[in-house]
């Protein structure tokens, strides 16, 4: 297994701006983020995300993510799941709302009291999530939750210092792009196994090609058909970073 950054989860927030509820969002977001559970959080900022943002979507399909939608819609929840992978919690802020009985929010930039609540609540239910979500082990190939078991209390989050809130792109997620059948592809993890590979020692060839495309497969959706085009690459592309010379 390659060494990769520690688990965080990503919070995707609405980007609507003509609903109170999207300002919940965001700010829920940022109190989980810098204040809530800064250790164990990044933030995904959507309109990059459906943009293109390659840092974010390879975060999104590595790690775990927390849609958080100001209304049905679930514009966050939805983009998430068509660029990266499903959410492993999709939260709403108008069903939250409903559920506490709390009054409509109001208010684009400043929120009235009920928003602030709404805020509360919102950034409660999230760290929660979050902690959930820490404690089971989550399957990286399937995006899905791999046990139910609970994060027993000694695993249980500690007060967090505040901190200013960091973003997925700059999480260390390792990809790198080839060319597969004609088509831009990212692959997750790449560079560090390669990396890995060479200070092991291992010298390009079929056995060593074999072992890069099993540990690939962990990180990356291959489908059997195409695992032959992926060894040509792999060759490829060990080859010549094992020949490299290292920079001075």
């Amino acid at each position: 297994m390659v060494d990769l950054p520690k688990k965080k989860v990503g919070i995707v927030a609405c980007s609507g701006e003509e609903l109170a509820e999207g300002t919940v969002t965001r700010l829920a977001a940022l109190k989980v983020l810098e204040q809530l559970r800064p250790a164990d959080t990044v933030t995904i900022c959507l309109p990059l995300f459906l943009a293109g943002g390659e840092g974010d979507r390879a975060f999104a399909r590595f790690y775990p993510t927390i849609a958080v939608d100001g209304c049905n819609l679930r514009c966050a929840a939805k983009g998430t799941e068509m660029y990266s992978g499903k959410p492993a919690v999709s939260l709403v802020v108008s069903d939250l709302v409903q559920q506490k009985g709390l009054e409509q929010p109001k208010g684009l930039r400043r929120l009235n009291e009920s928003g602030k609540q709404a805020v509360d609540l919102m950034a409660e239910q999230i760290a929660d999530e979050v902690d959930q979500i820490l404690g089971l082990q989550w399957d990286r190939r399937k995006g899905e939750f791999a046990s139910t078991g609970q994060r027993d209390d000694a695993s249980a989050p500690s007060i967090q210092e505040s901190v200013q809130a960091t973003c997925s792109c700059g999480s260390g997620i390792p990809i790198q792009k080839v060319i597969i059948n004609g088509q831009s592809v990212t692959l997750i993890a790449l560079p560090v196994m390669l990396q890995q590979f060479k200070e092991a020692g291992k010298a390009p060839g079929t056995e060593t090609v074999a072992e890069l495309l099993d540990l690939l497969k962990i990180y990356n959706p291959i489908q059997a058909e195409e695992e032959q085009v992926y060894r040509d690459m792999l060759q490829k592309e060990y080859s010549a970073y094992f020949d490299k010379e290292p920079s001075r």
